[in-house]
């Protein structure tokens, strides 16, 4: 297959977990015989520094005319400190979402085995967790009239939804249960917001159609304590945009680490795949940030391509990485291992056929890996 890639390092560690990302896909092309080709653009804080706008003209472009597009990261501490400031990075991400038509994301949040006693929840707790969030991405609060008074003393921002917007996502969500346990969350506040009632109403129309789905309903509060509490008990949750920003990020610590979470927006005719991570600031040039969530969103870029054999090769050499213990700080204060080495050692057993190779333990002590 030949797909053209957009690569979007973005801020901070951004380049530094990419870079192990598009390792991991060259390898893949290298033992399954594909061609992607990789063009860069900048995007968030380095791109107002350079053009004065977090999303230049020339980055939308190229996100247009690719294939796909693979983000790193994006944010810096002197705009996050700055109330004041009117040009931001995180605009960038959210004009390219809405220029590219991206209105569905999806976080899956699974527990790795070997990892569970990283997570700062019980094992009881977490055992068997494995659901994802689809999170409408293009509407919601954070697209609607924002209004501030003369004096700058109230202020307003309105959460508006169409039944068009709730439609395209929830048939989305219903046809991943379908493929997963037939169960879904919509998660929701009924009880207090007319955008969230109509939630209700077209979800629950449209779940008529769906009649091997059991639909269920949680107030947002209720979920946020739930997932907290009994996290396996969920299979796919569907929400809005600030709620899913909000219950996403919570979902992201049950596995130990921010760090191994990957995402993809998808829209009808584009697609984006980044970490959830942010930037990380005060990791940047230190070779120390986790590059798992970065690889694994390659890895939903193939699967989204039909390249499910590729997407499982990435995912089973990931998986192998945390076995030995190939891993960064965040998951192993006592590892020696660094951002490179991991993407090396990952990329390094991408294959088709994992049985026909061995590890060299030795070389793996050093922080490189071999395939004998």
């Amino acid at each position: 297959m030949n797909l053209n890639i957009a690569l979007l390092p973005g801020d901070g560690i951004g380049p530094e977990v990419l870079d192990q990302a598009v390792k991991c896909l060259q390898a893949v092309e290298e033992t399954f015989n594909h061609n992607f080709t990789y063009k860069e653009a900048s995007v968030g804080a380095i791109a107002i520094d350079k053009t004065g706008t977090p999303l230049p003209k020339k980055t939308l472009d190229l996100c247009k005319n690719a294939d796909a597009v693979l983000f790193g990261a994006i944010g810096d501490p002197k705009y996050d400190n700055n109330p004041t400031v009117k040009v931001r990075p995180e605009q960038g991400l959210l004009q390219l979402r809405k220029e590219l038509g991206l209105y569905t994301n999806i976080r899956p949040v699974k527990v790795f085995s070997t990892l569970i006693e990283k997570s700062p929840l019980k094992e009881e707790i977490i055992t068997n967790t494995d659901f994802t969030i689809y999170r409408e991405l293009t509407g919601g609060i954070y697209f609607g009239e924002k209004k501030v008074n003369e004096s700058g003393t109230i202020a307003s921002d309105l959460c508006e939804y169409s039944e068009k917007e709730i439609s395209r996502i929830a048939h989305m969500a219903f046809k991943a249960s379908k493929n997963r346990n037939n169960k879904l969350t919509l998660v929701d506040k009924a009880n207090v917001l007319e955008s969230s009632r109509l939630w209700r109403r077209v979800v629950s129309k449209i779940g008529e159609s769906y009649p091997e789905v059991l639909l269920e309903f949680l107030f947002v509060d209720n979920a946020a304590m739930q997932i907290i509490l009994n996290p396996s008990q969920f299979d796919v949750i569907l929400t809005e945009n600030m709620f899913g920003d909000i219950i996403s990020d919570e979902s992201s610590v049950i596995g130990g680490s921010i760090g191994l979470l990957p995402s993809a927006s998808i829209g009808d005719e584009r697609a984006l795949f980044e970490p959830i991570h942010g930037s990380y600031p005060q990791a940047t040039g230190k070779n120390i940030a986790n590059p798992i969530a970065s690889i694994l969103s390659a890895a939903m870029l193939l699967e989204h391509f039909g390249l499910f054999e590729e997407a499982m090769s990435v995912r089973e050499a990931v998986d192998k990485s945390l076995r030995k213990g190939v891993v960064t700080s965040d998951l192993d204060e006592t590892s020696k291992y660094g951002t490179d080495h991991v993407g090396d050692f990952i990329a390094d057993n991408i294959v088709d056929n994992p049985d026909d190779f061995n590890m060299n333990d030795e070389n793996i002590g050093l922080g490189k890996s071999t395939i004998i």
